[in-house]
């Protein structure tokens, strides 16, 4: 298989570059679970460092422009102190991680992370708010343009179906392992239509025709549904304000 080629070839080059330097090579995401589509899933790789250094960075860059060459995104770089110091602002992406991931050399050095749930929650809102207006712009950009409409639900649904994952943990749910898990399970709890985030899934892995699809009615209710969370969101996960 090809992925497992190319991770096998970017963990020799990065032990051969970094030596003693380098603590960790951490595959994440979707390729660290059932959920895997070569034709559309990025390799995702964490390597954590004792130090990243002017002389450190020299040292990885072969390995690293190799492995975007290949296509794949471009590793990310922590020391061990750093990882654990983010964990406050990197609430979502570090409790992925820790959820799902697959050690690819050296020691696992996430699955004592602590991430402060508080902040989590925080980040939660926030992602929903940002990726909600950011929905609302590129769509401005093409109204009447049914490729780029179909394009932008595309490209953003993995993003959308990962952050409703993530209102199910704030919630206090335990949220089902599949992204069409986790949607349904959201659209149950808040009132919304997952259909048109089944539909564009269908799409992405190629079980449905793009011919096929209502392109405006999908968008409207894809749209809707990315509203009524980011709204019932910030409605329940609301801090009460402190007694004086």
């Amino acid at each position: 298989m090809k992925a497992e080629r190319d991770l096998t070839d970017l963990v020799t080059r990065l032990k051969n570059a970094a030596g003693g330097n380098l603590l960790s090579v951490i595959l994440y995401g979707s390729a660290a679970t059932e959920e895997f589509h070569a034709g559309h899933s990025d390799l995702n790789v964490l390597c954590v460092m004792r130090s990243l250094g002017r002389n450190d960075l020299g040292k990885l860059h072969a390995a690293s422009a190799w492995w975007a060459k290949k296509g794949h995104p471009t590793p990310l770089f922590f020391t061990h102190s750093e990882l654990h110091d983010s964990a406050d602002i990197f609430a979502i992406e570090l409790l992925d991680i820790k959820a799902a991931h697959r050690i690819l050399h050296g020691e696992d050095v996430v699955a004592s992370l602590y991430v402060p749930m508080d902040l989590h929650r925080l980040h939660v809102e926030r992602e929903l708010r940002n990726n909600t207006l950011r929905l609302r712009q590129h769509y401005l950009m093409h109204p009447a343009d049914s490729r780029k409409t179909l394009e932008l639900m595309i490209s953003s649904i993995s993003t959308f179906a990962a952050l409703f994952r993530h209102a199910l943990i704030a919630l206090g749910d335990n949220p089902p392992p599949t992204k069409r898990g986790a949607v349904d399970r959201l659209g149950s709890i808040l009132g919304f239509d997952s259909s048109p985030f089944h539909t564009i899934f269908e799409i992405r892995e190629g079980h449905k025709r793009e011919r096929d699809v209502d392109v405006r009615a999908t968008f409207e209710a894809y749209l809707d549904g990315v509203v009524k969370v980011t709204e019932e969101m910030d409605r329940r996960l609301v801090t009460p304000p402190a007694n004086k």
